[in-house]
């Protein structure tokens, strides 16, 4: 079995594959990321498996050796660490290579193989990425903007009379309230970048582009725009997956 983990900013996903099915997966706080026994409570689900290998793809440097390190204690398996010049079948034009996080790189590489090309990749969460893949599987590069709760923290923590606030999707647009007024703000300036990115992407990229979504605050998204196609929250999990069955054999 496969254990694929996806270190973020805010949490690290973790993804149990038999084959190509996702048995489990459950999610913990990056900041929490301890000891081997702090993490056998966590991973209480997945330590009854035969885990046999393991792949990760992360965007927090610092936290790599620490993963590999509890990942070989609990289950004396190696850690492999997609990296930027791995050969994912795309023709990667972002600049310089070793810049672009390998979860926007597996993501895109997994929406290629599973939807097929041309595609848009919106993966909203700590940070809202928005990548293009072309008919040609050149993966053009994209956009980076703050995710929901990142754009509130910052109106809190710069705006001394603005207060902190739950991210959700808001009653109404036009708010009565500060707080409310600030829940309409985040969420519908995401929605509007979101489409305002979709619809000047598309016509460089032809018919038959796919818009994905996937991340944390993808689900509060989708359903606020109709140009998002298909909403997939195990995207990075099974690209991982994918990645490794294509590099080194079944999982």
């Amino acid at each position: 079995m496969l254990l694929a983990v996806d270190i973020g900013n805010s949490r690290v996903k973790f993804g149990l594959f038999d084959g190509d099915h996702l048995l489990t997966k459950l999610a913990i706080p990056t900041s929490e990321m301890g000891s081997p026994d702090a993490f056998r409570a966590p991973l209480a689900t997945i330590l009854e498996f035969p885990v046999e290998s393991a792949i990760a793809c992360s965007v927090v440097p610092a936290a790599d050796a620490q993963l590999a390190y509890l990942i070989n204690n609990l289950f004396n398996v190696e850690t492999v660490f997609v990296r930027n010049h791995d050969d994912l079948g795309l023709d990667i034009r972002y600049e310089p290579l070793e810049a672009a996080g390998t979860d926007r790189l597996i993501n895109c590489f997994a929406a290629a193989a599973k939807y097929t090309v041309p595609c848009i990749v919106c993966s909203l969460g700590t940070a809202t990425t928005i990548d293009v893949v072309d008919a040609d599987r050149v993966l053009r590069g994209g956009l980076i903007a703050p995710g929901m709760r990142t754009a509130a923290r910052a109106l809190e923590m710069e705006a001394a009379r603005l207060p902190a606030v739950e991210i959700d999707v808001p009653e109404t647009l036009v708010a009565r309230t500060t707080e409310t007024a600030i829940r309409a703000g985040i969420f519908y300036s995401q929605v509007g970048l979101v489409e305002t990115a979709v619809r000047r992407m598309k016509p460089e990229l032809g018919d038959g582009v796919k818009v994905i979504a996937t991340g944390g605050f993808a689900p509060l998204i989708v359903d606020a725009t109709d140009l998002i196609d298909i909403f997939d929250p195990d995207l990075t999990l099974e690209g991982l997956r994918s990645f490794y069955a294509r590099r080194h054999g079944d999982c």
